[in-house]
């Protein structure tokens, strides 16, 4: 990380230190236990994430202490992101990598559903090369297991043609491979990671009830950072920590020339998934690594 992304990093740990949101100051300021305010369970979620996201392994008594006090106020989130932090922690996320289709093993029914992660259109509405390597990807995996779901994610990211949707443009792709349309599902507004997972859970939990397991496809570096953000927004959803309606179970990756996506980002991704886009998007835009987002409206 560069001096210029760490002190903007830094700035905001200090933006929310000042608005009053450090739990363990307040404690020793003798202000007694905090109410369970929503407000303030959210900010110690982001100053978990900020905290790793710029410290990593460094900043665990940190996280550690602010897990414990997120306990302390909102046991039932306490343990849910307790769960999440362990995950994202954990050298495995991401792992083992399977290269250009699906490994062996996994359900061959409607309970799988196989989810390709977008990626930023070209301004006319065409598929970058790097999409194009994800759809194929993603055709030997649904060659593989043929009575599996696909979902399709990603939305209007061309700059000069408003009608095109990366989710779109994926689906007809898919359909031209000889992908039969009834088994393609369309994620047509998100436009990034973080509601890639939000959208495509609405739409698999209240509209098909027979999927119960993903398998995420993407390019290689991008494999862990969705794996973190479906997983994350499974366990914010459950009804109770454990109960998760939607399960990653595997993976399948284009082999990407480059590319690379920090821990910032990923803070900057699971503030989303709990709410705070306006927060989220000033991290996207300081460590985002590999193409501009649309401007936050």
């Amino acid at each position: 990380m560069n001096t210029m992304k760490r002190e903007r990093n830094l700035h905001v740990l200090r933006r929310l230190a000042a608005a009053g949101m450090l739990c363990v100051l307040i404690a020793l300021a003798g202000c007694g236990k905090p109410a369970a305010d929503p407000k303030r369970v959210e900010k110690i979620v982001e100053e978990i994430a900020v905290d790793y996201g710029t410290y990593g392994a460094e900043a665990k008594d940190r996280t550690d202490t602010l897990i414990k006090e997120l306990s302390g106020i909102n046991p039932d989130a306490g343990t849910r992101w307790r769960a999440i932090l362990d995950l994202w922690m954990s050298p495995e996320l991401g792992k083992p990598l399977h290269y250009d289709v699906l490994p062996d093993g996994l359900p061959d029914t409607d309970e799988l559903c196989v989810v390709v992660l977008g990626f930023q259109l070209n301004p006319d509405g065409s598929m970058k090369e790097e999409l194009v390597q994800r759809l194929t990807v993603a055709l030997h995996s649904l060659e593989k297991y043929p009575n599996a779901y696909v979902v399709c994610t990603g939305g209007g990211t061309a700059a000069e043609n408003a009608s095109a949707s990366e989710a779109g443009e994926m689906a007809k792709w898919l359909e031209g491979q000889g992908i039969d349309k009834s088994r393609i599902i369309v994620e047509n507004h998100s436009i990034t990671t973080a509601q890639n997972a939000i959208f495509t859970y609405d739409i698999l939990t209240s509209l098909y009830p027979s999927v119960k397991k993903l398998a995420i496809v993407s390019s290689d570096y991008h494999i862990a950072t969705g794996e973190l953000l479906f997983r994350a927004e499974a366990a914010l959803r459950a009804n109770a920590p454990g109960n998760e309606k939607l399960e990653v179970v595997s993976n399948a990756a284009w082999k990407a020339p480059s590319g690379s996506l920090s821990a910032m980002f990923q803070a900057g991704a699971l503030i989303e998934l709990f709410g705070d886009v306006k927060t989220a998007f000033e991290i996207y835009y300081d460590n985002y690594d590999i193409h501009g987002l649309p401007p936050l409206h």
